[in-house]
């Protein structure tokens, strides 16, 4: 499921150079995003712990929980993400069940990668 698919209509959009911060460790968070071009770099503590690209969302963690950002997001190249707020995201989940799948994988997904990444295990 390519999330791109839910939003190919969505005129809403973020721009953001290569090299600029999206959004820092720490900082509130009130959207996750949809990246609909470009790549970033998902770092915790300044250790890249993801890398993600078209049709791949992030910041969904904060949008959740309502809690501080867990990581910052850095745009590797030059990125156009769209953004999701609270109230549309309750709305994607309730309307299409498969993008509340999706955004489950993508949490345990990243889940994997760091436990792995801080225990030294594979991602399997």
């Amino acid at each position: 499921m390519n999330p791109l698919n839910l939003f190919s209509k969505s005129t809403e959009t973020e721009t953001y150079t290569a090299g600029e911060t999206i959004f820092n460790q720490g900082d509130p968070g009130k959207n996750l995003y949809v990246v609909r071009q470009g790549e970033i770099e998902i770092q915790c503590n300044g250790v890249t712990v993801d890398t993600v690209g078209e049709g791949c969302i992030l910041g969904e963690m904060a949008l959740i929980d309502s809690s501080a950002r867990s990581a910052t997001a850095v745009a590797r190249s030059d990125c156009e993400l769209i953004p999701v707020d609270e109230k549309r995201f309750t709305f994607l989940v309730q309307q299409t069940p498969f993008f509340a799948v999706h955004v489950m994988r993508v949490l345990a997904d990243r889940l994997r990668k760091t436990n792995a990444l801080l225990g030294g295990q594979s991602a399997a």
